[in-house]
């Protein structure tokens, strides 16, 4: 039997989905394997144990507590924007410590697992339905949430680039001449800031709705677009801090060069999704520092795993155990109440009949 062509067209888009989920997680493998490669052979021949524990001891106490403050800080504005995704949806009734609760365990488990947009909606699938959300609300949520990071990147690379157009020399051996030239890095500066000003005068002048590929997208609330102008900076900046920090004062660059790197190599890290963007993330922050001494890089980058990614992993597997431990109490108890009232009806039944 012939199919027609709608048929086939619809057998076709589905075998490259079902294809797609395979080749997603292919990539994000091949490419820790190829950064790990490049990697092995940036430190080959160096013995780095003593050099790594020498850049660690170098660090001062001030500045471990000082990324910890900045840890805080990226995970705190990380939970303002699941607060501001349910403002957005006129969700008013989850307290913030149920919020702080699931947005933690989101990204802590995300960040690590990689393909952060799928990992994180099934994370916030399992808590916000117990809060009685809808399928099609959280797919909101996990969208604004991720349209905020967005806007923060963009927003600070392009103030960045305006500012200090030759931070793109950094990538020299990463990207293309031309752009990194001065001239250049302020035009891509100029069309970041562009974007999110014609983002917020959308949102101020209430500009109707438009379609891309069959999606209506509207422009929020110019009350939520200023939360997301304010929550999406302070966590790229929290993040970049603890890295900041945690360098050495002889060839540290200054906060905004490594604000600059840390958002082109941490966005390069979750476009790979790769698992916890391992391997990727650190070598481009290390061939974006040349002038910095390497171990010491390295130990900023693997403090930052440790504060970001690692220690907050750890304490998001408790969080989840205790939540499904909750809702199997809560489960159990309902089960008991429904096997009660079916016991109680049938006794009542038993009584009429007799």
């Amino acid at each position: 039997m012939r199919r027609s062509p709608s048929e086939l067209c619809r057998a076709r888009m589905n075998f490259i989905k079902r294809n797609l989920d395979y080749v997603w997680p292919a990539l994000g493998f091949l490419a820790v394997l190829v950064s790990f490669w490049l990697l092995y052979r940036e430190f080959h021949g160096q013995q780095l144990g003593p050099q790594l524990f020498a850049a660690f001891r170098a660090i001062p106490l001030t500045h471990y507590a000082l990324a910890v403050l900045a840890t805080l800080l990226a995970y705190a504005a990380l939970a303002y924007y699941d607060r501001i995704a349910l403002l957005h949806l006129g969700v008013t009734g989850i307290s913030w410590r149920f919020i702080a609760a699931c947005s933690f365990t989101t990204y802590a488990l995300s960040h690590n697992i990689g393909a952060s947009v799928v990992s994180g909606a099934l994370v916030r699938y399992r808590g916000y339905t117990s809060k009685g959300l809808s399928t099609p609300q959280i797919a909101v949520l996990v969208a604004v949430c991720s349209l905020t990071f967005l806007l923060g990147a963009v927003f600070l690379g392009g103030l960045v680039l305006v500012l200090r157009p030759h931070v793109l020399v950094q990538l020299n051996e990463l990207l293309p001449a031309f752009l990194t030239h001065a001239s250049t890095a302020r035009i891509i500066g100029g069309a970041c800031l562009a974007a999110v000003a014609l983002y917020c005068i959308g949102s101020v002048l209430r500009l109707p709705s438009f379609s891309v590929s069959g999606v209506k997208i509207a422009y929020p609330r110019w009350d939520i677009v200023l939360r997301q102008m304010i929550a999406a900076p302070a966590e790229i900046i929290g993040a970049a801090g603890i890295i900041y920090f945690a360098l050495p004062e002889a060839g540290n660059p200054g906060f905004l060069v490594v604000l600059a790197v840390f958002i082109f190599s941490f966005s390069a890290a979750l476009a790979s999704n790769a698992p916890g963007g391992l391997g990727v993330f650190e070598l481009i922050f290390l061939k974006s520092m040349p002038g910095a001494p390497q171990d010491s890089v390295l130990a900023a980058l693997l403090l930052f795993r440790l504060f970001y990614l690692l220690l907050p992993l750890g304490l998001a597997i408790f969080v989840v155990l205790d939540f499904e431990k909750r809702r199997l109490a809560e489960a159990i108890k309902h089960h008991h109440k429904l096997a009660e009232e079916e016991s109680t009806v049938r006794a009542r039944t038993r009584a009429h009949s007799e």
